[in-house]
């Protein structure tokens, strides 16, 4: 059972998340994800400007005239959520912490999935995968999830991508619309996410803190790895020292940015201290105007 404060906590979280994907990304999730192909739905009698291709000549010679074929998009989904739950996470120095800002994106993307009768589940994952929730439809299913997200503490505190993309492809045999949400605070992923890339429709959303990225001046701090567990003392007043955390951080942003950008796989970033919807909105924009053109 859970306390009254979580409860109260989830379902307050719930009720947001699925106004704005019923209200603000109405249509636009939609748009940017198509169905895999096209299944036959009906025959009916040819019209002027109908395609001559789509005639189908046997039912055409049965019955005298002409007969066409008609098809509709096959737009059922899976939509897969891999959920980085290391202690990592568990961070933030604004209004609220990564973990918290990664379940709200999760939910409203099973909302969206759910949404247009699409199938979604999760990879919740550590320095290994800590649980796996099938794809399934239903208001239900998600709201399981949301509880999960919130309230699950993996039993590793380290990031191991790698595992929970080899975990996927090995598991989700079909063709899946896949959201890898990570602080990517993890090295050695490349192949695996290369592998993802050309089997599934892949995209990453990174969850930053602004603290992470360039440390204070405020002179001798001891600072944690919420990961590995190791402490040290750093003299953040050292301008030499504060210069090359933020040369060695970008780095790392740059070179996660490369790969990603060298196979076609959108990256969208998003901060603890920063809007939620506006980088998600640019996201389903872009991929509509792709598939139009």
């Amino acid at each position: 059972m859970l306390p009254p404060e979580i409860l109260a906590k989830i379902q307050k979280f719930h009720f947001k998340t699925r106004h704005m994907a019923n209200e603000i990304f109405a249509g636009r999730y939609e748009s940017a994800f198509k169905g895999q192909g096209i299944e036959f739905a009906e025959v009916r009698e040819y019209q002027v400007g109908d395609d001559v291709r789509a005639i189908d000549w046997n039912v055409s010679a049965r019955l005298g005239h002409p007969f066409v074929k008609v098809f509709h998009e096959e737009r059922e989904l899976t939509l897969m959520l891999l959920l980085d739950l290391s202690r990592s996470l568990s961070f933030g120095t604004r209004s609220r912490f990564k973990r918290e800002l990664l379940a709200e994106v999760a939910g409203m993307l099973a909302f969206l999935a759910i949404r247009t009768n699409d199938r979604v589940g999760a990879v919740l994952f550590s320095s290994t995968v800590e649980k796996f929730l099938p794809p399934r439809k239903g208001s239900n299913h998600v709201w399981r999830m949301i509880k999960e997200i919130f309230t699950f503490e993996p039993a590793n505190p380290a990031t191991d991508i790698d595992a929970a993309l080899d975990f996927l492809n090995r598991t989700v045999k079909r063709h899946a619309v896949v959201f890898l949400i990570s602080d990517c605070m993890d090295e050695g992923f490349e192949k695996s996410i290369r592998l993802t890339a050309k089997k599934h429709d892949l995209t990453v959303i990174r969850i930053t803190d602004p603290a992470e990225e360039r440390l204070p001046d405020v002179g001798f701090i001891t600072l944690q790895d919420p990961e590995s567990g190791e402490v040290a003392t750093v003299d953040t007043g050292n301008t030499r020292i504060r210069k090359q955390f933020e040369e060695y951080r970008q780095r790392r942003r740059e070179q996660v940015n490369r790969t990603l950008a060298g196979i076609g796989v959108d990256l969208v970033d998003i901060e603890t201290s920063g809007p939620v919807v506006e980088p998600l909105l640019r996201l389903f924009d872009r991929r509509r105007k792709r598939l139009n053109a």
